[in-house]
């Protein structure tokens, strides 16, 4: 099943689908870095072996444009998929085709996690736990009490921005290329910031109000692609007390370089993916999950003997 596991599916395969088993799916543009169906699959196989109904259970992944994404979330429904996976750039885009959504996901207009009903798609978010996690984890740093700087306004950000001001930040500075959908970020933000203090500003001009010591985290796509320059350059800004870069392949990009060069803590985003997938399976399975077998197996994809 790996190599099942490891092909990259198409709208056209879902147009035809056949599995006699319960689907679950990741899906993304691009994709073709993801990690997801090697965790998952490996937890699942964990699972089977004290519970065989997951024997038939399988992770798969899909290439689909921003474009077909209304019809192909129609296919996946219609082909009873159990649960779906979003990545870029889906998480904000699928919410309008939601039946029902969590609270977070209400909150920050992005979900990142899908599970059948009768009637649709019901949405939660799950990548606000794989931060806090994560960050946890790999930095010992927490989000409570905080000054942060968050690098995107997209999907990823806004789950993050979330997850932030729901943990009481002192402050959350959001930097982004495109000042209207960074503008919409912060209208939206208003309502949850409570008393942390929430900025937004243009990464290419980082202002010299940000604060020093702060945490950065990275939730753009620069950096999935060798050549990337960093979202933002470190040394523009007070020097801040860690780096956390949600992309985990390649494990250190432009921006992890510059961290550790500066002598920073830094970490990338492979606990964040293994944590937040660890929640979605405990939604779709509704019980705990394996999740050391899910950071083996994301070792070994890493690093394929």
């Amino acid at each position: 099943m790996s190599a099942v596991a490891e092909s990259i599916h198409t709208l056209a395969d879902l147009e035809a689908w056949s599995f006699p088993g319960t689907a679950l799916a990741v899906i993304g543009r691009p994709v073709a870095h993801s990690l997801s169906p090697a965790i998952h699959n490996a937890a699942l196989a964990e699972l089977a072996q004290a519970q065989p109904k997951y024997a038939d259970w399988h992770y798969f992944k899909f290439d689909i444009a921003p474009a077909e994404l209304p019809r192909a979330l129609s296919l996946f429904h219609k082909n009873r998929f159990h649960g779906l996976n979003l990545t870029v750039p889906h998480k904000s885009l699928a919410v309008e085709h939601l039946v029902t959504s969590d609270a977070f996901v209400r909150a920050a207009g992005a979900a990142n996690t899908l599970t059948y009903s009768e009637s649709g798609w019901r949405g939660a978010n799950t990548d606000g736990y794989g931060l806090t996690t994560a960050l946890r984890e790999d930095l010992r740093a927490e989000l409570a009490g905080a000054h942060i700087i968050l690098l995107g306004a997209g999907g990823a950000a806004r789950g993050a921005a979330v997850e932030c001001l729901r943990a009481r930040c002192a402050s959350l500075w959001i930097g982004n290329r495109t000042a209207a959908t960074l503008d919409a970020l912060l209208l939206n933000l208003q309502m949850f910031a409570g008393e942390s203090v929430v900025r937004g500003f243009t990464l290419a001009n980082p202002p010299p109000g940000l604060p020093a010591g702060a945490t950065v985290i990275n939730a753009t796509s620069l950096g999935l692609a060798p050549t990337d320059a960093p979202p933002l350059d470190l040394k523009k800004i007070p020097a801040p007390a860690r780096v956390y870069d949600m992309i985990y392949r390649p494990p250190q990009t432009t921006l992890l370089r510059q961290a550790a060069e500066l002598g920073l803590p830094h970490a990338n985003g492979l606990s964040m993916l293994i944590h937040q997938g660890a929640r979605s399976l405990e939604i779709w399975t509704g019980g705990t999950v394996p999740v050391p077998v899910m950071q083996a197996a994301a070792r070994a994809a890493l690093n394929p003997a």
